[in-house]
């Protein structure tokens, strides 16, 4: 539910507001980032809102267990969560909207599955926090460790 204000963040960084992946990234970019050790791959930013209607719905703890039941299995190579404050326009009521938030950071394979396994995770949430929309920004990464 953090609609607005994540387009908003999107488009002042350069990113692609969107499930689908940018085209291929070309070789010279492909053999740079194998000199530095690292892998192509593709960088995806999730912004989940917590509230559901105008109070917090999402605990610590129904947050906690959806990471554990719905993310992690997906992404069992690791993932990065940051606590955020969302801000963004009710396009029904007009009313600017706050809320606490949660910002998952995953850095996955240029690939059907995962792009799937991304797109489960924002149903998932959505259906089961009765929210509007989940924020997703996916660019393309340079990935070592």
């Amino acid at each position: 539910m953090i609609r607005a204000a994540l387009l908003s963040l999107a488009l002042c960084v350069p990113a692609t507001v969107s499930a689908q992946l940018a085209p291929a990234s070309p070789p010279v970019a492909t053999m740079e980032c194998g000199a530095l050790a690292g892998s192509p791959m593709i960088e995806a930013t999730l912004f989940f809102g917590r509230n559901i209607g105008d109070a917090v719905g999402v605990s610590e703890r129904d947050w906690s267990q959806f990471l554990d039941q719905e993310v992690t299995p997906r992404f069992p190579d690791g993932l990065t969560v940051h606590d955020g404050s969302g801000h963004w326009r009710d396009s029904r009521t007009g009313r600017l909207v706050r809320e606490p938030s949660k910002i998952l950071i995953l850095l996955t394979p240029r690939d059907g599955d995962s792009l799937l396994s991304i797109q489960e995770i924002v149903d998932r949430y959505k259906e089961r926090f009765h929210q509007q929309s989940v924020g997703t920004v996916m660019r393309p990464a340079c990935v070592g460790f």
